[in-house]
């Protein structure tokens, strides 16, 4: 009765799943055992009214109820498929029918259809008794009519394939009577048709045939041996021929399940009676143990529920005289909490791509349990604190969706543990874990290590050296997180930064491509960006800042006095000056900076050594003493000047002095001024004095380029005028032609006559032409005259001259 309610309720569940839609409808099949793997059972697309691309489209699954898998979907024509041999005795044993139970789960959007597949029996087994020889004690005065149950032969195959008749060999006192159940079995009771008599025979051989419906019939013998007693008048009766008990499972061996007794009226060794199994098939004399002696029925061997609900005991008590009598004790196993719900994944999406929506579907799983009622009703349950949830859905399935955004970087998987709980007591619980990998998206641009980078670099450096590095990280993978790094446009000096420096793509090593000099450039700045191999590519970039140090490798430069190999300056000294009296200043720059171009002044040579000093620091070339008339007229000085880089760089300057007579100099008289005025007097002289060298540097500079300018424009007009007048080209005039008659050749010669002024003897030389010279008399006293005139002319003028003559021969 409570099997048959569980049933109803069952059919109730579905079809409250059917009204909702979730479940549309169950599919019946049919399939006979031990058909060979492949084979088909039937195809799914009409049942469910589709395609095979919308089947393949949303992701049809075959899912069995139990652990294992019989059946298979073959998602390109909508097969449903034998997975492995089936052998229905092994799988069902005795119930009928025997249906195997799957499902098709549908997603997009998610259905279930539960899926009927009944095995078919095939006679496949023979009838088989448990013993081939079967004994039985009869007394002689047994009256006629009296049955003895028969022990049923046992064939694995069910409905017409099983036990249907029973034939018993041929005797005078025997006959069988075949007896049919409301289970569909059969069995049979041999009667005793005429009395017995013992001393005509003591014994009968019987042969009891079992055969069952199939086709081909299958059969099995056993025999049957009686042996004739003597007279025992009262048969044992047991106080009850039905006994019903339940028991839970699982309970401890050697727990009582029943005590059956019987009677005897007899007297002595005629009543004592003993118990025993009648009938009862293996596996139930396995799970039971029966006292003979005072029929005790107690537990052998572990009972399982799941296994078998029901149990017969058929038990015969037998007195000292080989009287018998049986009863049946039914044993009912009552469901306890053994069994723990069991996780099955059916789908698992992993790795999960990081950018998934929420609601993404990442698992689909269902959770079983083998127990009935609230044994068997389960609940589900994971970690609160993950960013997936449960939602339950149809037919103890469970999806695990995401609940909000998930980020690799920081979680790059996740070990999901999945509890289901069912509502028995003790309640019991499993688990089940599932990872999950997240894959990476290209959601975050390279990140330099600094903000900014300020890089230095010697001057003068080789090309191709390394200045620095610069390197950016990305937290993303694989292809996601290579780096590559480029240059952005610039210009550095209206020349494109990408002549100065260049970048190694892959390590971010910068390096110098030409030398580069500290007094022109004194530093750049250059963009570096960083590009991820991601699609789309992420990038960022960085400002890199490359400052140039200085070396020294300019020696000073002396602005005053000037020091251009001309006529050097006097500086004119009177004689009455006073030891201090300042003469004049030397001016020097250094290009470099810093502490390479700190400048100090030493005097190296002088004609009168104690008469002058130079100031260390300023420069200023001053009197050490009065200068007295003994002194020489003309004083030549040698002040070196040196800078205060490593290795030091120097430079001397010459300075002529002349000591006069009559000299009037206003700062000769010592005149008592404060020292800050002092000071502040010479910075201003000094400053002037700095003015006035640049701007007659700047003058003499330009008045040189004008000359230079002016002198070659000159010298090339004159050229060109004396090749057309020496040499003219023309239709009249062919060149190179001569009279042959005249017996004379008419040749063109260029010479060039260099003149050096200030010579002692003023002189020229003709340079030796090369072709001969044909000597002819008018032209030689010509050139003698030309000659003449310009050795006047260059004796006229002191300085060098150049002159080019055309001569003709």
């Amino acid at each position: 009765m409570e099997l048959h309610d569980n049933n109803r309720q069952v059919s109730y569940f579905f079809l409250y799943l059917c009204m909702c839609g979730a479940i549309c409808e169950t599919f019946h099949y049919s399939v006979l055992e031990e058909k060979k793997s492949g084979s088909l059972v039937g195809n799914v697309l009409k049942d469910l009214k589709v395609d095979v691309k919308e089947l393949s489209a949303r992701r049809a699954r075959l899912v069995s109820e139990g652990t294992k898998q019989y059946f298979q979907l073959d998602p390109q024509s909508g097969d449903v498929l034998l997975k492995d041999r089936i052998d229905r005795e092994a799988l069902c044993g005795q119930k009928d029918p025997c249906i195997l139970f799957s499902e098709i789960v549908l997603e997009n959007p998610l259905q279930v259809h539960r899926i009927e597949v009944e095995i078919e029996d095939m006679n496949d087994n023979f009838p088989q008794f448990s013993k081939k020889e079967f004994l039985f004690e009869i007394p002689e005065h047994m009256p006629t009519n009296t049955r003895f149950p028969l022990e049923k032969a046992k064939d694995a195959d069910r409905g017409e394939n099983a036990v249907q008749n029973y034939t018993l060999s041929p005797n005078d006192h025997f006959r069988l009577e075949v007896q049919s159940h409301s289970d569909g079995t059969k069995s049979a009771q041999l009667v005793l048709e005429k009395q017995l008599d013992r001393e005509e025979e003591t014994r009968f051989f019987l042969t009891l045939l079992a055969v069952d419906g199939g086709s081909p019939k299958r059969t099995s013998t056993a025999k049957i041996i009686i042996d004739v007693l003597d007279s025992n008048d009262n048969v044992p009766h047991f106080d009850k021929t039905l006994y019903k008990v339940k028991i839970m499972e699982n309970s401890q061996p050697g727990s009582l399940v029943a005590k059956v007794e019987a009677y005897d009226q007899d007297l002595g060794s005629n009543a004592e009676i003993t118990y025993s199994f009648s009938q009862v098939p293996e596996d139930v004399q396995r799970l039971f143990k029966l006292n003979k002696f005072n029929g005790e029925l107690t537990i052998a061997d572990e009972i399982d529920y799941e296994i078998s609900r029901v149990y017969d005991v058929n038990i015969k008590a037998t007195d000292a005289g080989g009287l018998t009598d049986y009863c049946k004790v039914i044993v009912e196993v009552e469901d306890r909490n053994d069994n723990a719900p069991e996780v099955t994944l059916t789908s698992l999406t992993s790795p999960l791509p990081e950018d998934s929506s929420p609601d993404t579907v990442v698992a689909l799983f269902r959770v079983t349990d083998r127990d009935t009622g609230d044994n068997g009703r389960t609940s589900c349950t994971t970690e609160a604190y993950l960013p997936f949830v449960l939602k339950a859905s149809v037919n103890n399935y469970y999806q695990l969706v995401t609940q909000q955004l998930l980020d690799r970087e920081c979680i790059p998987e996740y070990n999901i543990t999945i509890t289901a709980t069912d509502r028995g007591s003790p309640r019991l619980t499993s688990t089940r874990i599932i990872n999950v990998q997240i894959s990476d998206v290209n959601d975050n641009a390279p990140e330099f290590e600094k903000s900014t980078y300020k890089m230095q670099l010697r001057e003068n450096n080789i090309p191709g050296l390394l200045i620095g590095l610069v390197q950016a990280k990305d937290p993303d993978t694989e292809q996601n997180a290579k780096v590559t790094y480029l240059l952005l446009p610039g210009k550095v000096n209206d020349q494109p930064v990408s002549s100065y420096v260049s970048i190694n793509s892959e390590t971010g090593n910068l390096y110098a491509l030409r030398s580069l000099d500290y007094e022109q450039i004194k530093d750049f700045q250059v963009t570096v960006r960083a590009v991820d191999s991601g699609s789309p590519p992420l990038s960022s970039q960085v400002m890199v800042q490359v400052v140039i140090v200085d070396e020294n490798d300019n020696a000073p430069f002396i602005l005053y006095p000037l020091q251009n190999g001309t006529s050097p300056s006097n500086d004119l000294v009177p004689r009455g000056a006073e030891a201090g009296y300042l003469v004049t200043k030397v001016v020097a720059v250094d290009r470099d900076s810093g502490q390479n171009s700190w400048l100090s002044y030493e005097l190296l040579k002088a004609t009168e050594p104690g008469l002058f000093s130079v100031g260390a620091q300023n420069g200023e070339v001053k009197t050490m003493r009065s200068i007295n008339k003994r002194d020489t007229f003309k004083q030549k000085l040698i002040i070196g000047v040196s800078d205060n880089g490593h290795p030091p760089q120097s430079t001397s300057a010459t300075l002529s002095i002349l000591l006069v007579d009559g000299f009037s100099d206003p700062y000769m008289k010592i005149v008592d001024i404060p020292k800050e005025e002092v000071v502040e007097e010479e910075d201003r002289t000094l400053t002037m004095y700095l003015v006035i060298c640049l701007a007659v540097i700047s003058f003499i500079f330009l008045v040189s380029v004008l000359v230079f300018i002016a002198i070659k424009i000159q010298k090339r007009r004159k050229f060109i005028e004396s090749s057309a007048l020496n040499f003219p080209v023309g239709p009249n005039f062919p060149e190179n032609c001569g009279n042959a008659d005249a017996g004379s050749l008419s040749r063109a010669y260029n010479y060039e006559v260099c003149l050096a002024g200030g010579s002692l003897n003023s002189e020229f030389r003709f340079l030796r032409p090369f072709f001969p010279v044909f000597s002819v008399e008018p032209a030689q006293s010509q050139e003698v005259q030309r000659i003449s005139s310009g050795s006047q002319d260059l004796s006229s003028h002191p300085a060098e001259s150049q002159l080019v003559y055309q001569v003709t021969a």
